[in-house]
């Protein structure tokens, strides 16, 4: 399925991930995180529509999306790093009113880092990443 979304557009190379902005990354990032979660969470358990929705904004929040990349931080590579502190460091204009500054920034970071491996289609990295992601406790 990720193949044929990135097939497409037929424009897309996997290079253009390094040259589009880290709130671009960000804006791909959060739909890539928010579809492994939904995805996750209906095949772990029958829930409601309306628990699945909960369970799933817990994870893609800021507050869950900062846990994640703290679970993930210590295999990243130097390359992977990088890319985390563009979107950590880019400036929206605006903040969350459920969400720390720090949280925020760090959820950002993390869906720039989630989006460049999307649009780069490193989905073998992706997946293990997302692993990190989807340990929520829950």
């Amino acid at each position: 399925m990720i193949d044929e979304i990135r097939t497409s557009y037929p424009g897309l190379r996997p290079s253009d991930a390094d040259r589009l902005s880290p709130l671009a990354l960000a804006l791909i990032g959060d739909t890539v995180c928010d579809l492994y979660a939904r995805t996750f969470l209906t095949d772990e358990s029958a829930r409601t529509p309306h628990s699945l929705h909960l369970a799933a904004s817990r994870m893609v929040c800021a507050g869950g999306q900062a846990a994640a990349y703290r679970r993930m931080e210590p295999c990243l590579t130097q390359e992977e790093t990088a890319v985390f502190r563009r979107g950590r460091n880019a400036h929206s204009g605006t903040l969350p009113k459920n969400a720390s500054a720090a949280d925020y920034h760090t959820a950002t970071g993390l869906e720039s880092l989630v989006g460049w491996l999307f649009l780069s289609g490193a989905d073998e990295r992706l997946g293990e990443l997302m692993q990190y992601f989807l340990k929520t406790g829950e």
